[in-house]
């Protein structure tokens, strides 16, 4: 059985939708960030950087969510979650999962924690605003690409990256403009918080509207 460390919320998100999907047991252990049960020894233990998520799978543990969820989607290749080796829906789908975490993500670090990026307030600010300037940007690119090749991140068929773009873009209910003004990805979103995997990790997560 897995074991995935999660809070509400959180990166966690997509790793736990596609645990929802794959349909296999597991069970989650809530640290509560707010709490800083995530600096805790016994935790940092398992995962270093002190983030959630962390997933345990009988003896192995890993963190960071892509990776998670590129592990959960290769053991569980009978959920489809992702496109087969070689063909160019994997090369969509590697590539957007790896804009998510690298580009995207990052500048989500950099919106919600200036003070990791600069010391002085006053750049603390601006460093918010460039991020929330780029975000934008992001999601005009995203919302590009997917007017051409949608509805899905992979085209046609919907895959994990999609849970992970669902995760971010409620990251981006605080921003000047959302993820959802954008018509397109408005549209993704739609489609993956419908599906009944994703409804279940909304209620196991406590989460209110936007999700």
């Amino acid at each position: 059985m897995y074991k995935l460390f999660w809070d509400p919320g959180a990166a966690n998100m997509a790793p736990h939708a596609v645990l929802e999907e794959i349909g296999c047991p597991y069970e989650l252990v809530k640290v509560d960030l707010a709490k800083g049960e995530h600096r805790m020894p016994e935790y940092m233990r398992l995962n270093p950087n002190g983030r959630v998520p962390t997933l345990i799978d009988g003896e192995k543990v890993m963190f960071e969510a892509a990776a998670i969820v590129l592990y959960l989607v290769e053991k569980h290749r009978e959920a489809k979650l992702a496109p087969p080796p070689g063909t160019p829906e994997r090369m969509l789908f590697l590539q957007w999962l790896a804009y998510l975490t690298n580009t995207l993500q990052e500048a989500f670090m950099q919106y919600f924690y200036p003070e990791h990026f600069a010391t002085d307030p006053k750049a603390q600010e601006n460093v918010k605003a460039t991020a929330e300037a780029r975000l934008e940007t992001m999601w005009g690119t995203i919302d590009t690409a997917l007017a051409a090749n949608g509805p899905y991140l992979a085209g046609n068929d919907f895959t994990a990256a999609d849970l992970y773009l669902h995760m971010l873009s409620r990251w981006s209910r605080g921003c000047r403009r959302t993820s959802v003004s954008f018509p397109h990805v408005k549209r993704l979103i739609e489609l993956v918080k419908a599906r009944p995997a994703v409804q279940r990790m909304i209620a196991q997560e406590g989460l209110t509207e936007p999700f």
